[in-house]
């Protein structure tokens, strides 16, 4: 009897402990005054698989975190987001032969410094290349330090020794966020999605390209990634240079100093630079976005390899179709994501009722990010139109405003355009009910 009472005693302990902690869930997500759509989806996720959920929203559930372990703002005191530069040299690559050309030509003419923070490091045939002319320029003194988010690269995380000679050779590299160092400190929802590769403070290479044979190699491979890399010289660096000192104050300590051997020359390519992330106080990127799309005129053409947008940008996009505007969306006809290929299917369909035309690219995977606004700038970088890259990840965004880069970048769309289904296929009822229903998870993912 006694053996009895104590085991019902212990089950009903658990259920209320798991009903306590739900409700303080609940509790937390009023405290933190989220989106409508942001808390109903987590509480249709509670009541589904309700303790799976709650530990689902400790790990995924917060993203402008408030503690002592938290990132700091990234200090634009100097400058304004709202800022455009004239940057004297733009180069735009969308080829992968000529990004890993560009790439090893900055190593190799680099005189004193080298700054790499990207996503992706895998440890395979291209980077054994990019890594040994790494070893080389440090060995002339040059500095090299190199920042990589641990969960994006786990496996070069977990097997660390290939960066052995690296590291001999007196580079510096450190993971962002590492996932088994101080977890109080590291949130695995938050990561480090910017790509910013830095030579001597005077240019910059960014885009949405990581580092792999996937992305890149020095010779033509017809199963690599379809992606974007460009070059800038100009007044823009000091702000790529103040986004990544912020990051490797963050996982190193140490603070870097902006010095330039080079006075920066106005040019006549205008861009705008515009981090987002749990280091900013607001969410200026979404913002500007939707700026964007509210003040364009003629046309939107969208590239992203993920579409899992919130409420507000799926009217944006529509009430930019009912205005007359020319709203194309050119995505893979599979990602790499399965759940990001479902979720997306009831969005993608949305906005095909409203005359929006999609477009599904066949062949490798369609890594890249860009988004034409009329003939008056275009918006390229680490981003995709997804909730996480929008509200989650750390990401940096370039809007260019430039005559020629906007013609280059419509001449590459019409291309992926060549070589796209358009029209999503007709589903089946229950296909239907599982995409909406996916719906749920959309905010997290």
């Amino acid at each position: 009897m006694n053996f009895d009472f104590t085991h019902i005693l212990i089950f009903h302990s658990f259920i209320i402990l798991g009903e306590a902690i739900v409700i303080l869930v609940i509790v937390h997500m009023l405290y933190k005054r989220r989106s409508s759509a942001n808390m109903i989806a987590w509480l249709l996720f509670i009541i589904l698989v309700p303790y799976i959920a709650v530990i689902l929203y400790f790990i995924f559930g917060s993203r402008k975190r408030q503690n002592r372990y938290k990132k700091n703002h990234i200090n634009l005191e100097k400058y304004s987001i709202t800022d455009i530069n004239k940057n004297q040299y733009f180069k735009l690559y969308t080829d992968s032969t000529k990004s890993y050309e560009i790439l090893i030509d900055c190593i190799k003419n680099a005189k004193t410094s080298i700054y790499i923070s990207t996503y992706v490091f895998k440890y395979d045939d291209v980077t054994v290349k990019i890594i040994n002319e790494l070893i080389k320029r440090a060995d002339d003194g040059v500095k090299i330090q190199i920042l990589i988010d641990s969960l994006g690269s786990w496996k070069l995380y977990l097997f660390q020794y290939h960066l052995n000679k690296l590291r001999d050779s007196g580079v510096k590299v450190e993971f962002f966020m590492p996932i088994f160092k101080m977890p109080f400190r590291n949130y695995i929802n938050l990561r480090n999605h910017r790509k910013i590769y830095l030579f001597d403070n005077n240019k910059v290479l960014s885009g949405g390209l990581n580092l792999s044979n996937e992305y890149l190699g020095p010779m033509p491979n017809k199963s690599r990634w379809n992606d974007i890399l460009f070059l800038i010289e100009g007044k823009s660096v000091e702000l790529f240079f103040e986004i990544f000192a912020s990051d490797w104050f963050y996982a190193s300590g140490e603070n870097l100093k902006f010095k330039n051997r080079k006075k920066s020359k106005e040019g006549d390519t205008s861009l705008q630079v515009v981090p987002s992330g749990p280091d900013m106080s607001r969410d200026v990127l979404y913002e500007t976005l939707l700026c964007a799309i509210f003040s364009a005129k003629k046309r939107i053409w969208i590239v992203t390899p993920y579409f899992v947008p919130d409420t507000s940008l799926s009217q944006a996009l529509i009430i930019a179709k009912h205005k007359g505007l020319d709203i194309k969306l050119i995505t893979p006809k599979t990602s790499n994501h399965l759940i990001a290929d479902l979720t997306r299917s009831s969005y993608m369909r949305e906005l095909e009722e409203e005359g929006i035309e999609i477009a599904l690219h066949n062949g490798e995977m369609l890594h890249a990010k860009a988004i034409i606004f009329d003939d008056m700038s275009v918006m390229l970088g680490s981003v995709n139109l997804d909730n996480r890259s929008l509200f989650l990840n750390y990401e940096i965004a370039t809007f260019v405003h430039s005559h020629r880069v906007i013609k280059e970048i419509e001449i590459w769309m019409k291309n992926l355009l060549s070589h796209s289904e358009i029209g999503t296929k007709k589903a089946s009822h229950p296909r239907v009910i599982m995409e909406n229903l996916m719906r749920i998870i959309a905010p997290q993912l």
